[in-house]
């Protein structure tokens, strides 16, 4: 039906969505529209297109970029209705000569190490003024979708804490390679591969870690 949820390799199976990289729950890409007028005249024809399809999209226009996020909140995820207002979205932005970089696309996570996530997310719930995430129970999100989600990574009790916070960093998996190369050469260290290209856990030259992650390997 329509309003299934799509996973990410039916998604990636789809023809005319080349301008698209799926993430999480959420479809994106960024027109490098050139200049503030080209780009607000893109997002009014849009608006047209989605008032037309009943469906509507997340937008964030800068100066000369517009930034654009597709989900079917009520399932909190990718579904058909996503996918034909992507396509009619990429025709809109040909037909104007804006290009797009879906490349340029992330996801930046926060993931606390712990040892009993349920003791500790009310408490950073209620300060990041977030809320549950419909799906998982290790998550709270910023249902916007402006602010950075939140995962609690479980721990064994015995493991020393010596570091709790570290960054997941999503990104299409065509800018995985590049970036943990250029982590690599800007003084980082590869700690495991061993999951790749689901994530890599990379360390700065004092050992903090962050993972670059890709949707690859994950339905």
């Amino acid at each position: 039906m329509s309003d299934d949820p799509l996973t990410y390799t039916q998604v990636a199976a789809e023809e005319g969505l080349g301008d698209w990289r799926m993430m999480f729950q959420t479809l994106e890409t960024r027109f490098d529209t050139g200049d503030f007028a080209t780009g607000l005249a893109l997002v009014a024809r849009i608006g047209e297109a989605a008032e037309e399809l009943g469906h509507h999209p997340e937008l964030d226009l800068r100066f000369s970029t517009l930034h654009v996020r597709l989900i079917s909140r009520d399932v909190f995820g990718v579904t058909r209705r996503d996918l034909d207002l992507a396509r009619r979205i990429s025709a809109l932005a040909a037909e104007a000569g804006v290009t797009a970089d879906p490349g340029a696309v992330e996801i930046v996570e926060l993931a606390l190490d712990t040892t009993d996530h349920a003791e500790v997310k009310p408490f950073w719930r209620t300060v990041l003024g977030y809320d549950d995430h419909p799906l998982h129970d290790r998550e709270v999100r910023d249902l916007t979708g402006i602010g950075p989600a939140m995962w609690f990574q479980h721990t064994d009790p015995h493991a020393p804490p010596v570091q709790r916070f570290h960054l997941d960093v999503r990104v299409p998996p065509e800018v995985a390679g590049p970036r943990i190369e250029a982590a690599l050469a800007a003084g980082g260290t590869l700690v495991s591969d061993e999951h790749a290209p689901a994530f890599t856990v990379l360390a700065d030259a004092q050992g903090n870690k962050a993972c670059i992650t890709t949707g690859l390997g994950r339905d």
